[in-house]
């Protein structure tokens, strides 16, 4: 289901705008346009043609029928004439109405970065959920743009009470299409059930789970790779990598982790591509600790950042302690140092070279065995459900049976610490305030004021 023809090399030109960003009137430059623009580029030669020309525009605000206005739909014409290019490709999303009205002042096919995106990743997906996947993202995208040619189409029937427009081909390609979305998302139901069948499997080896994370051509597989020496295949060229691949290593203290490579994230990122991978991302979710790789040497690393937080943001893992790696010191070793100085804890490697690799496993085991959390519980009998879960979350340390409640002391990490805060047991400290209390990192800690403090606590 190719959104860009690879039968031969299109010619594509390239659109961007510069608009001020809500609560921002300054909006971004225009030299971040062009960066913007740059990527497109990048994006546009992975999928499989070549970019001939740029339109550059700053406006208030899109234009409601073109985006970019009526005059300037016709200097992108004239370009576009003169390049001889087949497709205009525009930064920004279009709607439905505003890609219709542009192909026909155009004369050509006027697609957006989310096609190019949807295409990219149709390219590289292997496994059999990814296709499926993909075909789902394209599909919603492509649902409220289908258009049919109206009554030329329509089916005539002879019946009394039948005759007239009958069913327009929209119609029937629009019930195709519906009944295509059902059965990916049962398909893909199945195959997340199953993967969550594997996860629980994973969470009752009491493993610590490392999911890495970032940009895409941020060198995540390449560090997979020298990581545990997994083989996966390591390409200079965004989204090489769609579907998960976990590994199992030991960090220098001898603690097995389970470390997962994930889909790169992008600016702008197809909400229908968050949605169709969200059993695919949920690893992320699940995981103790994120490996955040910034490709040090890439022209925005800071936007980088914004952009993949964002990202974590959307599908709910903005809680989970992250470790900023600033990848690509061969490449950039200044720029990667005075990174990694904005931000305390950061490590700085090459992932080609191994250099840096040992200070990163350091940090790995610290943010593990930090985020750990040593607590004591009461829970009550009528409560098995509670202890049940506690043995699956987490490792039961010791047991004490009272008359009302056992009381467990228990290993949980700090993700799986929420769910338990209302059986976290508190003593009475000399004040005559509430005290949890809890060892983190082998060290006590004392929480005040529960149940506030013990929210903070597992915050």
């Amino acid at each position: 289901m190719s959104l860009i023809e690879r039968s031969f090399r299109e010619k594509i030109v390239l659109v961007g705008v510069t608009q001020p960003a809500p609560g921002q009137p300054a909006g971004p430059s225009e030299a971040e346009t062009e960066r913007h623009l740059d990527e497109l580029e990048l994006l546009v030669g992975t999928a499989g043609a070549d970019v001939v020309g740029r339109v550059h525009q700053r406006r208030e605000r899109p234009d409601p029928a073109t985006y970019i206005g009526h005059g300037k739909a016709q200097d992108v014409r004239d370009l576009s004439e003169s390049a001889d290019a087949d497709t205009v490709v525009f930064d920004d999303e279009l709607s439905p109405a505003q890609s219709r009205n542009l192909e026909k002042i155009l004369g050509r096919t006027a697609i957006d970065r989310t096609a190019v995106i949807l295409d990219i990743f149709a390219q590289n997906a292997r496994s059999e959920e990814g296709k499926a996947q993909v075909e789902l993202a394209q599909l919603r995208y492509r649902l409220p743009r289908l258009r049919g040619r109206g009554h030329d189409l329509s089916q005539q029937a002879g019946r009394i009470g039948t005759r007239g427009p009958g069913e327009t081909q929209l119609e029937v390609d629009r019930r195709r299409l519906v009944r295509r979305v059902h059965k990916l998302e049962s398909e893909l139901d199945q195959l997340e059930r199953r993967r969550r069948l594997q996860r629980q499997g994973r969470r009752r080896s009491r493993v610590a789970s490392v999911s890495i994370v970032g940009y895409t051509n941020a060198g995540k597989s390449t560090l997979l790779n020298t990581l545990t020496g997994a083989g996966v295949t390591a390409d200079e060229r965004p989204f090489a990598t769609l579907d998960p691949r976990t590994r199992r290593f030991s960090l220098p203290g001898g603690e097995p982790v389970l470390l997962t490579d994930t889909v790169g994230f992008v600016r702008k990122l197809p909400h229908q591509l968050v949605e169709a991978f969200h059993s695919t991302l949920e690893v992320v979710n699940e995981a103790d600790l994120l490996v955040h790789v910034v490709d040090s040497s890439a022209p925005d690393p800071e936007g980088q950042i914004d952009a993949v937080r964002a990202v974590l943001h959307e599908i709910g893992a903005e809680s989970i302690p992250e470790l900023l790696v600033f990848n690509k010191a061969d490449l950039a070793g200044g720029v990667a140092e005075a990174l990694a100085l904005r931000y305390p804890g950061a490590v700085v490697v090459s992932a080609a070279t191994g250099a840096g690799v040992d200070a990163l496993l350091g940090a790995m085991a610290h943010q593990l065995r930090a985020s750990a959390h040593v607590v004591e519980l009461s829970i009550p009998y009528s409560r098995g459900d509670v202890l049940a879960a506690l043995h699956r979350e987490g490792e039961v340390l010791t047991t004490l049976e009272g008359q009302e409640a056992t009381t467990v002391r228990a290993k949980l990490a700090g993700s799986a610490l929420a769910q338990f805060t209302p059986f976290l047991a508190t003593t009475t400290g000399e004040d005559g305030s509430a005290r949890l209390e809890t060892t983190v990192a082998g060290e006590r800690a004392e929480v005040r004021d529960r149940p506030e403090a013990a929210e903070r606590e597992a915050g």
